[in-house]
């Protein structure tokens, strides 16, 4: 019976734990001998999904039932149409923030639960699948925005689940909302694939971001020719990488590193001198800075 609808149905997967997501974009059943599979929903018309329901049973995710406002976002999304948004009630601004558990730690139930204790109001959550999604954050102006590391360590005190936020910023516009979400959805994948902070803004984000759409095989020329002669220097780089932590401040460096200022100022300056760039100058830290971001790529 699969072998048959794979030729009907071209995105036709089986479900393996571990190997795929049970995400919304699919349809899901489960056959006569209990495998589940999904049908990416751009491939079914009701009235297919009709037939296929009359020998298979539709297998539901374990999500919580939607609110009326959730919805409202999910169809507004998914139509990527900016009509469709004004049919969604807002608190003007608004923000989305990408989330990510790690798999099988908890319930996406028991998740809304933590969740709505934490805030002040009722957040809408548009689940990706069971282990990410996305909050999205109403604030009033004036008003103190969330701190996501203060839900992190509750959540991790609490239930002892790993996660991690993306913080996006605060818009007023709804038109572009769609195009927001999924623009946050990618920015997630490439941050956190590389970077250990548990919570990025979305600035923190950018150069990933552009380190992805870098051909791989340039990775390679990029470092060797910022870095130089340092490309493989651990003291060298550790230095650079705490300046621009430290916003290219000497002083908080020297501290950070427990050097002398003026030994950290003679570093600086040989490695100005071997490379010909200044990294006290903003522009050159940034080059500099970029280069450092993709070693775990090469």
């Amino acid at each position: 019976m699969i072998d048959h609808l794979k030729k009907i149905y071209s995105s036709l997967i089986i479900y393996e734990e571990g190997v795929h997501d049970l995400d919304f974009s699919y349809k899901w059943f489960m056959t006569p001998n209990n495998e589940i599979i999904g049908i990416h929903k751009s491939q079914l018309k009701q009235k297919e999904e009709s037939v296929l329901t009359a020998f298979m049973t539709p297998y539901h995710i374990e999500f919580p039932v939607l609110t009326r406002e959730e919805q409202r976002w999910r169809k507004a999304i998914d139509s990527d149409d900016p009509a469709e948004m004004e049919n969604v009630e807002t608190i003007s601004p608004y923000r989305f923030v990408y989330f990510s558990i790690k798999k099988n730690q908890i319930s996406p139930g028991l998740f809304k639960d933590a969740i709505h204790e934490l805030f002040p109001g009722e957040v809408p959550i548009l689940w990706e699948n069971g282990h990410e999604g996305v909050l999205i954050e109403y604030t009033a102006l004036g008003k103190d925005t969330i701190r996501y590391e203060e839900i992190i360590d509750i959540l991790m005190s609490d239930l002892y689940i790993k996660i991690h936020f993306l913080v996006g910023p605060f818009r007023k516009e709804m038109g572009n909302a769609a195009h927001y979400y999924s623009f946050m959805i990618a920015a997630a994948k490439s941050v956190f694939a590389h970077s250990n902070k548990t919570v990025a803004n979305f600035s923190d984000a950018v150069p990933y971001l552009l380190i992805d759409h870098t051909e791989k095989d340039q990775y390679q020329g990029i470092r060797e020719m910022v870095l130089q002669g340092y490309a493989d220097d651990k003291e060298t780089l550790r230095m650079i990488e705490v300046f621009t932590q430290c916003n290219l401040n000497i002083s908080e460096t020297a501290k950070e590193l427990h050097l002398h200022r003026n030994s950290l100022q003679y570093r600086l300056d040989r490695f100005a001198e071997n490379t010909g760039i200044d990294i006290r100058k903003f522009h050159n830290a940034m080059a500099v800075y970029l280069s450092l971001l993709v070693k775990p790529l090469i």
